[in-house]
């Protein structure tokens, strides 16, 4: 953990534009669109001005361990914000995203739009307002951080020189 901080605060770039493009990445990994994370982070990224690489280390927040929790809770808040049917019931996931790989490569639209559209829809709409939320939980914390450490570092790296 440490290791990658100390890798993410060093990439080039400015307190803001390491935060802003961690935080890009973070927020798009709690979206259903999976496989294209490291590509929308990278695009809100570079729209925003952030740090690309920083934003491909972002979406590392998405990953086996956390997607069933976080593919749940923009479900659940995709139902209760009125996207789908509640009654719907509990889903299981790893058969949904199975069959709709299956789907996607087989062109069966229809079973994407009867199947996967009413579990989509309802993810989709809650991780808007998750990915928001996600943005300001990484980014704030995260640029207090990296400007301690990049200013921290520049003195160090001063004091170096004036011993030599």
């Amino acid at each position: 953990m440490w290791y990658m901080f100390h890798r993410l605060a060093r990439l080039p770039g400015t307190a803001y534009s390491i935060a802003g493009g961690f935080a890009c990445g973070a927020a798009i990994s709690f979206t259903p669109f999976v496989g294209l994370h490291f590509i929308l982070g990278g695009l809100w990224a570079w729209a925003t001005r952030a740090n690309i690489i920083a934003s491909a280390i972002g979406t590392a927040v998405g990953n086996p361990w956390t997607f069933p929790f976080i593919w749940i809770w923009i479900y659940k808040l995709g139902l209760w914000m009125g996207a789908g049917d509640p009654a719907a019931g509990d889903l299981d996931f790893a058969r949904l995203f199975s069959d709709m790989v299956h789907a996607t490569l087989n062109l069966d639209f229809a079973f994407l739009y009867d199947v996967v559209w009413p579990v989509w829809w309802p993810m989709f709409v809650g991780s808007l307002p998750t990915a928001v939320v996600a943005w300001f939980v990484f980014y704030w914390p995260l640029k207090v951080a990296v400007g301690t450490y990049q200013r921290r570092r520049l003195q160090r790296r001063r004091k170096n020189l004036e011993k030599a």
